[in-house]
């Protein structure tokens, strides 16, 4: 019962934090926020994590440890609740454009695209929108989320040790992480969803808006699936509340006299001198910290840990983000492609990685070998993606000039041409068109077009001088609304990435039992609760709060365009002009 009810919190926690991840894109436009503040947001969860996890693990050994994992379960469910809280407080989004918007009653107001010259706003109006600094809520949510996930890992991990056998630890583990692992499939597939849904679905008449899941500024429903993942961590929960503080191990008979203890401690969380306990406890932390660090392995396995965590709590964070740019896909299938292809490669690889160690018998030193050899070929493919990417998005007067004939570097960038000077064009706004001729235009009014047939997405853009520029005078001079798709060579490109990226998850994931099972082997039996919060602590306060930061801020140094606020002032990255440079680019 205990293991399957673990299982079920591995999978609901990994739920939560893989919708996070997904949902990264869509806050950050929601909130007109870089990605280096994203990354801030991301990490406050390892920042809960922090603030608890020594006293937890140490502490928490001590104590009734379902109950434990049980109130840890609430948190983490309230923490989703919390998150969602913002989009009840925010008016309706309102998306950058140059050619409609609508006003306060709802009615359209529509704009020639060769005489906008940009929209303002009252002084009031922008003074309402610039206040706004609800993404607060999200990173406190996503910090309480880490609070309550602090004693799963450590609690629930060494009370499965004590009491089953020792030659099942290894296959019990790899089942839990297994079904940990569905939770990210899951997790991804309703960030996938929920992407395609708008973001104010239900409260605004989907008809009159122009842009659709593809464009870059599309924000969907992200705050549906915090609720979504907070009520099955409720849920998940409920079973904790209701175990035994103990049981006997597999295999032996149990002891009477200890279950009646057992039974008449769990009335509480402490025994009747907790005081005194508490004090004793708190006198012999040190030495157990410093027992626990004269461990030569585990010190070993701590590094090791904290250099594998950087690049995977970087990768996985900006991963969607990093396949919408390179490859021209829409946030929602970038998305729907890693939790239904990466990982459950994950999952067979930690299957496998157990499967190995019970068929076997492999001892401490088979499963560093294991370890070894997945993480030197794992390595080994992450090195061949630095030579699957796509060119740069062909647009004019950032990537190529108007003449769709030479590239442009940062210096010589400019929206303006012979071509548009008669037009009254904003050269802030971001209203991405496709001409037939492969070429995208920042805005209509950018790319000269004189008049317009449709409403709402079906708009299309005649009479546009600039399209007639780059080709000969007979071509179609008409553009439709969105960025231009990749070319046939990218798709085929992105395809061998995608394979690349399957195997090299597989890999890399069949040494995570190993290496847990190193970790438990080495440590003397009476600190494996200790040794294995600490692990979470160090290797989350280093390894998993920098890299978003430090990867969200190597992006937006990279950003060939910005969108704009409403009132002014610079706003979120526009997802689809985002050039990786290759420093950037090795790293993910």
């Amino acid at each position: 019962m205990f293991l399957f009810s673990l299982s079920v919190v591995y999978f609901a926690k990994a739920l939560q934090g893989s919708y996070m991840k997904s949902s990264v894109t869509q806050i950050e436009r929601r909130f007109d926020i870089p990605s280096s503040l994203i990354g801030v947001i991301d990490g406050s969860f390892e920042i809960g994590n922090l603030l608890v996890i020594a006293f937890v693990s140490y502490f928490g050994a001590k104590l009734h440890r379902p109950r434990l994992i049980g109130g840890g379960c609430l948190i983490m469910a309230l923490g989703s609740f919390l998150t969602a809280l913002p989009h009840f407080f925010q008016g309706p989004y309102k998306y950058e454009t140059t050619i409609s918007h609508v006003s306060e009653t709802n009615v359209t107001e529509t704009i020639l695209p060769c005489l906008v010259n940009g929209m303002t706003f009252a002084p009031a109006e922008c003074e309402k929108v610039a206040g706004s600094s609800l993404w607060v809520y999200v990173f406190l949510g996503n910090m309480l989320r880490g609070i309550g996930e602090t004693p799963v890992m450590p609690l629930g991990v060494s009370y499965l040790d004590d009491y089953a056998r020792e030659e099942n630890t290894a296959f019990y583990l790899a089942c839990i992480q297994t079904i940990g692992i569905l939770g990210p499939m899951f997790g991804f597939m309703l960030g996938s969803f929920c992407a395609k849904l708008y973001v104010d679905i239900g409260a605004v008449n989907l008809d009159i808006i122009s842009i659709t899941h593809k464009d870059s500024r599309w924000v969907g429903a992200w705050w549906l699936g915090f609720l979504v993942t907070g009520a099955v961590m409720l849920l998940a929960g409920i079973p904790f509340w209701f175990l035994p503080r103990s049981l006997h191990r597999q295999g032996e008979e149990p002891a009477t006299k200890n279950l009646e203890a057992t039974e008449g401690e769990q009335d509480g969380f402490i025994a009747a001198d907790s005081t005194g306990c508490l004090s004793w406890y708190s006198s012999d932390f040190l030495p157990s910290l410093r027992r626990l660090f004269s461990n030569t392995i585990y010190i070993l396995l701590i590094c090791t840990g904290l250099i594998q965590v950087n690049g995977f709590i970087g990768m996985i964070t900006f991963k969607p983000k990093y396949m919408e740019q390179t490859y021209g896909l829409p946030p929602s299938k970038a998305i729907f492609l890693i939790g239904i292809m990466n990982l459950p490669a994950v999952a067979l690889g930690i299957i496998m990685g157990g499967f190995m160690m019970k068929r076997f018998k492999l001892n401490v030193l088979g499963a560093a070998k294991i370890c070894i050899g997945a993480s030197f070929f794992s390595f080994i493919l992450l090195l061949s993606q630095y030579f699957l990417s796509c060119e740069n998005s062909a647009v004019a007067g950032l990537t190529v000039s108007y003449q769709g004939v030479q590239e442009v570097s940062y210096q010589q960038q400019s929206l303006l041409s012979q071509c548009n000077s008669v037009c009254s064009c904003s050269l802030r706004h971001w209203d991405p068109v496709c001409a037939s001729n492969g070429l995208t235009y920042t805005s209509p009014c950018l790319a000269g077009c004189q008049s317009y047939t449709g409403a709402g997405k079906e708009m299309v853009f005649h009479n546009c001088t600039c399209v007639g520029e780059a080709h000969a005078p007979a071509v179609n001079r008409s553009v439709v609304l969105g960025q231009c798709p990749r070319d046939q060579a990218c798709e085929h490109m992105f395809k061998i990435y995608m394979g690349v990226s399957v195997i090299t998850a597989f890999i890399s994931a069949s040494g995570a039992t190993p290496g847990t099972i190193i970790l438990l082997r080495s440590i003397q039996p009476e600190l494996k609760s200790l040794a294995l919060g600490m692990q979470t602590l160090i290797v989350r306060t280093l390894g998993g709060i920098p890299p978003p930061i430090y990867f969200g801020a190597l992006i937006d140094r990279t950003c060939l365009k910005w969108g704009t606020k409403r009132c002014g002032g610079r706003g979120a990255l526009l997802a689809h002009l985002l050039q990786m440079h290759s420093k950037t680019h090795s790293f993910l």
